[in-house]
């Protein structure tokens, strides 16, 4: 079993910047592969970014170059800095981890991960 807490949401203003982070605590940190996923009011969970266990990092279209993923083994943290945030990036932002034996593929699959955390509201304002 794998407990996260996500931390670090708020409310900020368009064009400014968040970093959020997702504590883990049960197993060894560095055999998970690590997902960002969001959820906007009334529409579905959707991939933000992730990192895998080995290295490989994937970003949703909508935020490439915008947000950049990174993980810390030995504090078994994985962040998510967003800058130039935008009204449209609001939604409450979940981390997720998947065991390294799902492999390095189709990290943008949220059906894929193991454990999820409880979510972290972000709000842009514009």
């Amino acid at each position: 079993q794998v407990r996260l807490v996500e931390s670090g949401g708020g409310l900020v203003q368009s064009g400014g910047s968040l970093r959020l982070s997702c504590a883990a605590s049960g197993r060894i940190f560095s055999m998970y592969s690590v997902g960002w996923f969001r959820q906007a009011p009334g529409k579905e969970r959707e991939f933000v970014a992730a990192f895998s266990w080995r290295g490989d990092i994937d970003y949703a279209d909508s935020v490439q170059d915008r947000f950049t993923i990174s993980r810390d083994n030995a504090k078994a943290t994985g962040y998510l800095q967003m800058n130039s945030l935008k009204p449209e990036d609001t939604a409450v932002y979940s981390c997720a981890v998947r065991l390294y034996s799902s492999g390095s593929s189709n990290l943008n699959d949220q059906n894929t991960y193991e454990f999820w955390g409880q979510g972290t509201q972000v709000t842009v304002s514009s």
